[in-house]
């Protein structure tokens, strides 16, 4: 059975996208822990970070390391923060987190709750920056 995140690759499941080639996909988590969180996915479906091949995990790591940049140019920010959890969705990710502090990376607070024009937004100036 598909994941969610193949459903939101394969466009069944509407999201708002910031970046993607032809093996990734990036799009703002819908509960972000700060806002502009962004999941960074591989296109294929892998449960694990750790089962992709060497050459896939290091291009997603690439590819996010790309939105990364991207978000620190849209993002007032003073980092990115980099999380991989990989218990909420079984399809391999990485959470980029706009972080001023560490206490901003904390998945255990409640998540915020963004109207849809502000997640459009900061999904445009995120999208806008990448490159």
């Amino acid at each position: 059975m598909a994941s969610i995140f193949s459903k939101i690759v394969a466009g069944d499941i509407p999201c708002y996208k910031v970046a993607e080639d032809d093996r990734h996909f990036a799009f703002l988590d819908i509960n972000p822990v700060a806002s502009g969180h962004v999941l960074v996915i591989p296109k294929r479906e892998v449960d694990y970070i750790f089962d992709l091949s060497d050459s896939e995990y290091s291009d997603l790591q690439l590819f996010a390391k790309r939105v990364a940049e991207a978000m620190k140019k849209a993002i007032p920010c003073k980092r990115i923060g980099v999380a991989v959890m990989g218990l909420e969705v079984p399809h391999a990710h990485i959470h980029l987190v706009p972080i001023n502090s560490e206490s901003d990376m904390n998945f255990f607070r409640d998540h915020l709750t963004l109207d849809p024009k502000e997640m459009s937004d900061i999904a445009a100036s995120i999208a806008g920056a990448f490159n």
